[in-house]
């Protein structure tokens, strides 16, 4: 079902749009204010945003600012109705991003066809960006290591299927990219993949995002008013397993769910079946549901902090994400993958590395796994704009460093104590971001000494 949010100040156009559109099939909700607009724009995405222009406490202009201001994933198509239309307006609309405009009185017939094209303009947005996105996901899959051989392998056999899938791994392996891929070749790629991180949402939150809340829920009472005046209520929200019907939804960071939430997301899932907050009536949707954590949930059982039947419902099909560590012949491609990417972004299509630099990457822990990797590409790109080709010493201090960590075996009590100062010297210019005075002074010594001492050792000096 396409959603379609109606902002006017007349309440008899706001009643009499409602009741049309709901009989052509959309969601409806409506709003007399931009305050109130702004608030269920953020609260739940809309397909296409009726907006009027003269709004009694904000220009409709500048609420379409914005909106347009909005992340694309989240911005509706944004139709502004006026009964002072001008040309000038309609130009100034169109250039801050509306997507039409229709004066009033409405004609019900190009309305509908406006409402019609602005909901199909809005899905293959969404379909552009999913795209990008999936594009993003192939390059977790990058490599010819057995365990990125087995992954591939994994996700063509188990993703046509509506198995539910539990998905393992540390953090920055690159979980949520896994399940889009997973999403990307399934049966229902051609709808929504929606995602909640349950370690990001407040405990008094939760259930509202996962179930939505409905009218009357949570009373909001206004400190402005008259004495007397009766408390307002929340505006209606869809919840994310709402959103995801037809579709995919992802549970990120499951293991931080609370029993009490996690006791409720059982009851969901066996009957696809819930109650949002506050409402009477019961929703019934079908979701495939992806789960990721980087907890161990056998342990968490044991511990008494997840509960043992939700699970094997969510243990269907089982993946392990391997961290970097456990797969560094796969470091080149991503490499070169992660330089093609931002070099398009940057305006330098045809970046290389030597294979000394590689050779560096290789020795590096990378305990921030891809998503690791991934940001120190396009930290040396923006470092080095007139770079080419990146050379060893264009790489931070950080990949420079491992072999003190890794337990190397040194001939000489000297060489260790040099290989710990030169690890101790680059973290530090590490959290200064390069600058040499600041890390002398963290680290109690005089600049020149410093200098000096960094060039001892073979640590780079960026100024």
């Amino acid at each position: 079902m396409n959603h379609i949010l109606i902002v006017d100040d007349e309440a008899e156009i706001r009643s009499s749009l409602e009741e049309i559109l709901r009989e052509e099939g959309y969601g409806v909700a409506t709003a007399g204010t931009a305050a109130e607009a702004i608030t269920l724009i953020q609260d739940a995405p809309y397909d296409v945003v009726l907006l009027d222009i003269w709004l009694p406490d904000r220009d409709g202009l500048d609420v379409l600012g914005d909106v347009h201001a909005l992340p694309a994933e989240a911005r509706p198509e944004v139709v502004i109705i006026s009964g002072h239309g001008t040309i000038e307006t309609a130009v100034k609309a169109t250039k801050l991003g509306a997507y039409d405009f229709l004066e009033k009185p409405l004609s019900l017939d190009r309305t509908l066809i406006v409402l019609k094209n602005a909901v199909e303009a809005r899905r293959l947005r969404r379909d552009n960006l999913e795209f990008k996105k999936q594009f993003s996901a192939q390059s977790i899959l990058t490599g010819e290591s057995v365990p990125a051989k087995a992954l591939r392998q994994q996700i063509r056999l188990m993703a046509p299927t509506n198995g539910r899938v539990l998905i393992y791994g540390e953090s920055g392996t690159g979980k949520e990219l896994i399940a889009r891929a997973i999403h990307a070749e399934s049966l229902r790629r051609d709808s929504v993949f929606v995602e909640l991180n349950c370690a990001a949402i407040p405990e008094a939150h939760i259930e509202a995002e996962l179930f939505g809340v409905r009218h009357g829920a949570y009373p909001v009472v206004s400190g402005n008013g008259p004495v007397g005046m009766p408390a307002t209520t929340a505006p209606e929200k869809r919840g994310t397993l709402e959103r995801a019907d037809g579709g995919t939804l992802f549970l990120d960071e499951v293991g931080d769910m609370s029993l009490k939430t996690q006791a409720k997301v059982l009851s969901a899932l066996d009957e696809q079946l819930f109650t949002p907050v506050g409402g009477t009536q019961p929703i019934r949707v079908d979701v495939r549901v992806i789960a990721a954590t980087n907890k161990n949930l056998e342990e968490e059982i044991l511990k008494g902090n997840f509960r043992e039947d939700l699970f094997y419902r969510l243990n269907v099909v089982p993946f392990s994400v391997p961290p970097l560590r456990e797969r560094k012949q796969d470091i080149p491609p991503l490499v070169r993958e992660f330089l093609r990417e931002f070099g398009r972004q940057y305006g330098r299509p045809r970046m290389e590395i030597s294979e000394e630099a590689l050779e560096v990457l290789a020795q590096h822990t990378w305990p921030g796994n891809v998503r690791e990797l991934r940001n120190l590409v396009e930290r040396v790109l923006i470092l080095n704009p007139r770079a080419l080709r990146i050379e060893r010493k264009h790489l931070p201090p950080l990949t420079q460093r491992s072999s003190a960590r890794n337990g190397e075996d040194f001939s000489t009590l000297q060489q260790a104590r040099d290989a710990y100062e030169r690890d101790y010297i680059s973290k530090k210019m590490d959290e200064v971001k390069g600058n040499v005075s600041r890390a002398a002074e963290l680290l109690g010594l005089e600049r020149s000494h410093l200098y000096r001492k960094m060039k001892a050792l073979g640590i780079s000096v960026r100024e």
